[in-house]
């Protein structure tokens, strides 16, 4: 199996907190963690599942990102691919992450919810996986 060559990143204003809830109410688990010399956190690869997700300060550094908590409207999310939505939607809620798409099976056979994370970045989680279906023809 050849490795991904996608991973998603984001910025958090704290992003020890987002590291507790991740692990607490999606059920990230930590791949590392690399601290400053002050033992604040520089960079974080949490695994999900198969995937995988990265994120650091948003004190400014090369990019320039912001935190989401500070960009008024959102124009991206992450999506997870999950075998139990409906167990993790309830460990979501019970984590207090806010479900802003309540758990729906969609038209395409998918069950799915979406929820922020304390800081307003949008995760989306359901049973659709893009790659196991082939792309139309045409």
């Amino acid at each position: 199996m050849s490795l991904p060559s996608l991973y998603p990143f984001v910025h958090y204003a704290d992003p020890e907190a987002a590291l507790r809830f991740l692990k607490q109410a999606f059920g990230c688990e930590e791949r590392v963690v690399y601290r400053k010399p002050d033992g604040a956190i520089a960079h974080v690869e949490l695994t999900l599942g198969h995937g995988l997700v990265m994120f650091g300060g948003a004190e400014g550094g090369r990019l320039k990102m912001a935190a989401s908590k500070d960009v008024p409207l959102k124009n991206q999310g992450i999506y997870v691919v999950v075998t139990d939505p409906d167990a993790l939607y309830a460990r979501a809620k019970a984590a207090g992450a806010s479900i802003v798409m309540e758990l729906h099976d969609t038209d395409y056979g998918s069950r799915d919810f979406s929820a922020l994370d304390p800081e307003g970045n949008v995760w989306s989680f359901g049973t659709y996986q893009p790659l196991a279906v082939p792309p139309p023809k045409g």
